[in-house]
């Protein structure tokens, strides 16, 4: 790459590249490629300068052999950017505020006054019409007040009030809707689809390849659990597809030959082959966006409420405007009160404090789907543990592989990978990171596997079943044995780990220890959600009661429950939130999905199973259950700035009210006034949400 260093300090450095101009497509391919470095923070990219700012953590060397190895072309084929750029629609909104303001300046002080009038009363056709749009449908509502104060300062040939209040207003409306589409944007780029890479069948065998080398017309494998990460049609088997985040079905749609899927709905049973229509799925964004727009899922209880009180007080105005007049008679004091609403502050800051707090969550590498889910976050009296990669690793480490029947160790650990790769379990993933760390390579040399939720996997290999999975799968569903001369060696298994039990022809082949280690923060972050107000903390697992137990010691969960299928976590929580419990669910698997849809608010790892994201309100990146805590805090404070807010609306422009009754202010300076506190209040919602004290204790 050919830059220079412009600055730097320790952990920040600063580069300009050296071309002549940066478009909006480099900045934001620049932007994403570095942000995937290792080390990297933080990437900040000005393209109108050409300059990049890194934060970093680490030896600077690691970071400028970064910036040498950078390449246009190697960051086109690597980066997938989305078709909609936040940066793009910031450039837009910014020449548009632009143009507004040097308009507004230029008509007022080079246009003679005939041409100045002209121009105030066709800008007052559009809110006159608005205005006259909500008698007909018999509304009082907050477009009525805006025409009838424009209305009256032209009749009373008060053209400069006219075209200031008009000004006022037209920059308020794109002030409200840059910072909503940018919110909007920002959150749906947080949803859009995470998937790196994807299984590529060709004529040999199945290739795990980027998504960005898929083309239209290649054939992608996806199994039960897997993301769907194009829209494709079906040309190979049967699934049950679970596409409720963009059509809102509650039931899973089966899928079969020449059936349409789109990218972002998920597999829940059987596998199929997929025919590309679309490779980028940059269809998925807009769905989204759709999605985001329409859903009720962005309006808590408390921005209705918002909205609501906002057109009630509507009539309050007018009918204060009226009344001032008729004590009065002096139609300036009536107008300052027509100036003045409280539907602009509360229905834009409102909704604004909660996009903003999504956004801040995101920042934290916490997804949040809706504002609501935030709301119940700060309600909740009860948070429900998943153990396996939740309260514990997410990355459990294989202690040891024991082998039974004759058969040699690493021949059974190559066995247990090439089955377990393709299901995105925590423990799965600790099998097949063994296998690598090992050099065994596991080629695809078994046929169709099956995957029972919450048990096991089944395939054949050769001529042999082979199965993998849990002591009730492999013992007690499949009923296979233990060899009679090895029973021994079976009953001193070590107590202290978890077990995979591997099984060929019906006999057990091997015994993979999975050592499954507490997350180091998981006792302080409980006591710390005590603290802010968590009542009860409870931990479900399908393992077994002996390995609960010593997790749930460790930990110091109120309760625990072993050995509990899918949908016993699922009436577990249902039976807390019969008993009136607002409940927080936190898992990362498949098995978890039933009990993460039941709860008040279902929280998944994002490095989990795609269903259980896909399924969950919230997603946090699971590198630390701190995370946890600040989504807690993050929502905690929301609840307490939008009472805020609540306080400083009602309270200002009831002051504006009064001071434009008693005849302290005119109505430009009324305007102005109930303008800028709508922006400031604005402006003040979107700023983060304070840090969590409690951090300090990690």
């Amino acid at each position: 790459m050919n830059a220079i260093i412009e600055h730097e300090s320790k952990g920040r450095i600063r580069f300009r590249f050296r071309q002549k101009q940066m478009s909006l497509q480099q900045a934001d391919l620049l932007e994403a490629w570095f942000q995937k470095r290792h080390g990297v923070i933080q990437v900040t990219v000005h393209e109108r300068t050409r300059c990049v700012v890194i934060r970093y953590q680490g030896e600077r060397k690691n970071i400028l052999e970064a910036v040498r190895a950078f390449s246009w072309e190697q960051a086109e084929q690597s980066i997938t950017l989305p078709s909609h750029s936040s940066r793009e629609l910031t450039r837009e909104f910014q020449e548009k505020l632009v143009g507004k303001v040097a308009l507004k300046f230029a008509s007022t002080l080079f246009l003679p006054a005939p041409l100045r009038i002209a121009r105030v009363l066709l800008h007052a056709i559009p809110f006159v019409g608005r205005g006259l749009h909500c008698v007909l449908r018999r509304k009082m509502k907050v477009e009525l007040l805006d025409a009838l104060s424009i209305g009256i300062s032209v009749f009373r040939r008060d053209f400069a009030t006219a075209g200031s209040v008009m000004f006022l207003l037209e920059l308020g409306e794109l002030l409200e809707d840059w910072t909503r589409k940018k919110s909007i944007q920002d959150l749906a780029q947080c949803m859009s689809l995470n998937v790196d890479r994807v299984w590529l069948r060709t004529d040999a065998n199945e290739v795990l390849v980027p998504i960005s080398q898929i083309r239209t017309g290649d054939h992608v494998v996806v199994r039960v659990g897997g993301v769907i990460p194009v829209d494709g049609v079906v040309i190979e088997g049967e699934v049950m597809v679970n596409q409720a985040s963009l059509t809102g079905e509650s039931v899973p749609v089966p899928k079969h030959l020449d059936s349409a899927v789109y990218a972002g709905t998920i597999v829940e049973e059987g596998e199929c082959v997929i025919e590309v229509k679309q490779a980028s799925g940059s269809s998925r964004y807009d769905q989204i966006i759709t999605m985001i727009e329409q859903s009720e899922q962005m309006k808590s209880a408390t921005e209705s409420k918002a909205s609501n009180l906002a057109d009630k007080l509507v009539p309050y105005t007018f009918a204060g405007s009226v009344l001032s007049f008729i004590l009065t008679r002096n139609v300036t004091r009536a107008l300052s009160v027509l100036m003045v609403d409280f539907s602009c502050a509360l229905k834009l800051a409102m909704p604004l404090t909660v996009l903003s707090a999504m956004r801040e969550a995101g920042k934290e590498h916490i997804t949040v789907k809706g504002g609501k889910f935030l709301e119940a976050v700060a309600q909740a009296d009860t948070i429900v543990f998943d153990k396996t990669g939740t309260l514990t690793h997410a990355c459990p480490k294989v202690a040891k592989v024991i082998p039974f029947g004759g058969y040699e160790e690493p021949e059974m650990l190559r066995l247990a990978a090439c089955l377990e790769e393709h299901f995105p379990h925590s423990m799965a993933n600790a099998v097949v990171e063994e296998a690598k760390e090992r050099g065994l390579k596991h080629e695809e040399y078994h046929s169709k596997v099956e995957y029972i939720v919450a048990h096991g996997i089944a395939s054949t290999v050769g001529q042999s079943r082979v199965l993998i999975g849990s002591a009730h799968f492999v013992f007690e569903d499949e009923n296979c044995t233990i060899p009679s001369e090895e029973q021994e060696k079976f009953d001193q298994l070590p107590a202290e780990y978890s077990h995979l039990y591997l099984a060929i022809d019906h006999k057990l082949a091997a015994v993979i220890c999975i050592a499954d280690p507490l997350r180091q923060e998981a006792e302080t972050v409980l006591r710390t959600l005590r603290r802010m107000g968590i009542k009860q903390t409870v931990m479900l697992t399908g393992d077994s009661e002996r390995t609960a137990a010593v997790i749930a010691s460790q930990v110091g969960v109120d309760t625990f429950c072993a050995e509990v299928l899918p949908e016993d976590k699922a009436n577990y929580v249902a039976k807390l939130r019969r008993e009136g419990h607002t409940v927080i669910m936190v898992g990362d698997g498949i098995n978890d999905s039933p009990a993460l849809s039941e709860a008040d608010v279902g929280i998944a790892i994002s490095d989990g199973a795609a269903i259980a994201q896909e399924i969950a309100d919230i997603t946090i990146a699971g590198e630390s259950l701190w995370e946890l805590v600040r989504l807690r805090q993050i929502s905690t404070e929301l609840m307490k700035r939008i009472r805020a807010n609540y306080r400083f609306v009602l309270g200002f422009n009831g002051s504006l009210i009064a001071l434009g009754v008693v005849g302290v202010l005119q109505p430009a300076a009324s305007a102005t006034l109930h303008n800028l506190s709508t922006l400031g209040i604005s402006l003040h919602s979107m700023t983060a949400l304070p840090a969590p004290k409690e951090k300090a204790a990690e």
